[in-house]
């Protein structure tokens, strides 16, 4: 098997190098110092025959850079799930795979452990000179393994437990919810699965904003969902902005939030040893690790819903004792006599604030949140029309003018610009 096409064990190590490499695109070959440059090589080859043509580079006085360049308006289909689709095994692991669903090859065959034992040895193995051995516990491991993953099922006869396949599932009514699930859902790659297996016409769908990057979190974001759905604690990596190692953290995963702008997907968690809720950015994540239910969890995610009512993005800004530290953010805009659009925007968007309507063309928006600089991209929407602004956090508004200011300065605006 060559290293284009060559299969994966470690897909955490797949990840981490297309995150740093592809995604962000802010690493080059001279970066690369876990291997050899021969180690470079392999990986780059082996992804790029995942991603075809859509991969570009740039070259800068540092040197060159590689990245994904992708139009969604000519692409159905994530290419990053390719990745996802390449899995190692062993000889013996695929073709145990083969004999045990050829011997169970209908749901009506039930057998027990000692029958596909002997089925295995007398009808598969027996005409090989050198015949790759089974035993019990390998075998067993292996149906339990199917049992887990629902393609198989077991079915107790008194003393005696039989396996047989599961009944298939007609899905072809289904491809259109398979087709948009795959390419808009979180862990949206089982989708993709699915529709591996089925031959359908139907036309996919196109996205005007299709946020692909996730699908290599999807393995992170699968185990956070187990860990919410049995209410359990977690221990995971959290590998920070401009650190060079990850820190190990237990906490208690709530809720997973999707910006619908950005489609970046955070994890909101409570930290026991800090009693405090933070956001940890999901592609930041790894290793995670389930732990013991915590009893806590229905109060601990009913707080955080609470607190959604003051969240503006996902921050959770609480002092040391807890004590919740709101900050004050509202500005009037001005409209014309045609612009009634931008009130109904501001009535769509505005989130956990309010509008007031102060006259015929004067509204006003505020709120009180725990970050009043997650609003700054959003208010930033409305330039030309604000006539008013107000920040309690006086830092956000002067950071906020600021911007203002420079942004007029590099279009030949104000005194500056005028010298």
């Amino acid at each position: 098997m060559s290293a284009y096409s060559e299969l994966i064990k470690n897909f955490e190590k797949i990840r981490a190098y297309m995150r740093d490499f592809y995604v962000y695109g802010f690493k080059r070959r001279d970066d690369y110092q876990s291997k050899s440059a021969r180690s470079y090589d392999d990986e780059r080859r082996r992804i790029e025959s995942w991603l075809g043509n859509h991969m570009s580079f740039v070259r800068t006085p540092e040197g060159k850079n590689v990245f994904i360049s992708i139009d969604s308006r000519t692409i159905s289909h994530n290419p990053l799930y390719n990745a996802w689709k390449a899995k190692s095994f062993t000889d013996g692991d695929i073709t145990l795979h083969f004999i045990i669903f050829d011997i169970l090859h209908e749901p009506s065959v039930k057998k027990t452990i000692a029958e596909i034992l002997g089925e295995i040895d007398q009808t598969y193995l027996s005409g090989f000179e050198h015949p790759q051995m089974y035993d019990e516990s390998t075998v067993r491991k292996k149906l339990k393994e199917y049992c887990e993953a629902g393609i198989i099922e077991t079915e107790k006869q008194g003393r005696k437990v039989y396996y047989h396949r599961t009944e298939s599932i007609d899905i072809s009514d289904l491809t259109d919810v398979l087709h948009y699930f795959s390419e808009a859902a979180p862990c949206g790659v089982v989708g993709s699965f699915i529709l591996d297996k089925e031959k359908s016409d139907t036309e996919a769908f196109t996205f005007k904003h299709h946020y692909i990057t996730s699908a290599i979190d999807s393995g992170v974001l699968a185990s956070l969902f187990t860990a919410m759905r049995e209410k359990r604690a977690v221990t995971l990596s959290n590998l920070r902005r401009n650190a060079d190692m990850p820190r190990r953290l237990r906490v208690v995963p709530l809720r997973i939030f999707i910006s619908v702008q950005s489609g970046r997907q955070h994890l909101l968690a409570y930290l026991p040893a800090y009693n405090i809720f933070h956001s940890y950015r999901i592609d930041y994540l790894s290793g995670v690790k389930l732990e013991d239910p915590t009893p806590r969890f229905d109060e601990l995610r009913a707080e955080l819903d609470r607190m959604q009512t003051k969240m503006w993005g996902v921050s959770t800004n609480r002092n040391k004792w807890g004590k919740e530290q709101l900050e004050h953010v509202e500005f009037t805009v001005k409209i014309g006599e045609d612009e009634q659009h931008i009130v109904r925007r501001l009535e769509r968007e505005k989130r956990v604030g309010k509008v007031e309507k102060l006259n015929e063309y004067t509204y006003r928006f505020s709120a009180d949140v725990y970050d009043s600089g997650e609003l700054c991209p959003w208010i930033r929407t409305f330039i030309c029309r604000i006539t008013q602004m107000n920040f309690s956090n006086r830092t956000v508004e002067n950071r906020f003018k600021r911007d203002l200011e420079e942004m007029y300065l590099l279009y030949g605006i104000g005194k500056e610009a005028d010298e």
